[in-house]
């Protein structure tokens, strides 16, 4: 039992594992692909920074226009039946970037997989946070989103020397199968049905939960500068003259999981706006360090800062979306927050790119501190107020 008398439901339940299991093989075969595909576009293709910026983006371009409808299909419908479908046809995409040589081609590609990557995170949030104990909901989910930083540190490590030695064909078949085998875990999960929640015909909440339209304001302002790591930050390793770039996502992701084991605990006894605020002022700090120094001190250092930062935030951002929404609303609220979270790193995406070809990325970076700043005036101004009023208690 808690300090409150109400007895702590188990988390480690084996469909919360293999939850788990499916997110982590998900984003294991996303990030084989997210440091070495800016390497094949540039040296096996020949296309500039504004030609990767746009292949980059296409697949958060494609997430975009699933996820809004997305929430309204997991409220709507069976949820595992389309976790797996969304699911399979993820995988199955792999097999186009062997067919796609051309600009467009590759857009194509990455913008229909990053359509099916929004229907199945979607459903497997959304699953996942019903499984979870709602008591111990911001410590699961952030057990949960320990998995993507394991796919984070794990992946780009191995995909950056599979890339060197085998090619980016070969690389993307290990993605293939990495993906095949997480469409096996979902399919294993036991998730009961529920009963549908009848909603009306015309209601703006079946794309966007409104309530938590300051949230998500705030949240997409912070994943611009992450929109441009992910995607430039080992061209900007070798444009500073950093050895071996591709340890940035292990010192990141070691930052991201020791911040996540500590700050989902603190969102659950009440501390939900004292850590987002201290994530956003980190990450401020960290991204104007970042930017204004060029060693390769500073360069790992922070990895492993800005790794603390998104850590300690993501599941306090989390809860503050789907806190305010009741349970028939639980998809549109995910769906929300990813959305939130899409635009930002697209957005991110195309301003580093086209950034980069103006000036250089260190400038792209520095101006991503001030979007940490942004996020952090619009959670103080407006966040705080209105999730205090629209906080569902159950």
């Amino acid at each position: 039992m808690n300090g409150r008398g109400m007895i702590r439901r188990s988390l480690w339940s084996r469909d919360f594992i293999r939850c788990c299991v499916s997110y982590f093989l998900m984003n294991f075969a996303y990030y084989l692909l997210m440091p070495t595909l800016p390497l094949y576009l540039t040296e096996g293709m020949g296309l500039g920074a504004r030609e990767v910026g746009l292949v980059m983006s296409g697949y958060t371009i494609g997430l975009l226009c699933v996820r809004p409808f997305s929430g309204y299909l997991v409220d709507c419908f069976s949820r595992k039946p389309l976790y797996l479908f969304a699911f399979s046809l993820f995988a199955a995409l792999f097999v186009g970037y062997w067919f796609a040589l051309t600009l467009v081609a590759m857009i194509v590609v990455r913008f229909l997989q990053g359509g099916f990557m929004g229907l199945t995170s979607v459903s497997g949030n959304t699953i996942t946070i019903d499984i979870i104990p709602s008591e111990r909901r911001g410590e699961g989910m952030g057990f949960y989103g320990l998995t993507i930083n394991l796919a984070m540190s794990l992946a780009p490590l191995l995909a950056v020397s599979y890339y060197e030695r085998a090619g980016f064909s070969s690389l993307v078949g290990v993605a293939l199968v990495a993906a095949a085998v997480g469409v096996l875990s979902v399919s294993s999960i036991h998730y009961p049905k529920r009963e549908r929640v009848a909603r009306p015909a015309f209601s703006l909440d079946r794309f966007i939960l409104v309530r938590a339209l300051p949230a998500a304001l705030a949240y997409a302002l912070v994943a611009i500068p992450y929109g441009m790591l992910l995607s430039f930050v080992v061209l900007y390793g070798q444009e500073i003259q950093v050895a071996n770039p591709g340890y940035f996502f292990i010192f990141m992701a070691i930052g991201v999981g020791s911040a996540r084991l500590i700050s989902g605990r603190l969102v659950d006894h009440g501390a939900i706006h004292r850590v987002s605020l201290t994530s956003l002022s980190l990450l401020f700090g960290l991204f104007l360090l970042f930017s204004l120094f060029h060693t390769p001190f500073v360069y790992f250092a922070s990895a492993l800062g800005i790794g603390i930062g998104f850590g300690i935030s993501v599941p306090a951002f989390q809860c503050l979306f789907v806190n305010v929404a009741p349970h028939h609303l639980r998809g549109t609220a995910t769906s929300t927050y990813l959305t939130a979270f899409d635009l930002g790193m697209g957005i991110g995406m195309l301003s580093a790119g086209y950034i980069a070809s103006h000036a250089n990325l260190a400038a792209a970076y520095f101006a991503g501190a001030f979007c940490c700043l942004a996020s952090l005036v619009v959670y103080v101004r407006y966040v705080i107020a209105s999730y205090n009023r629209y906080k569902v208690i159950d």
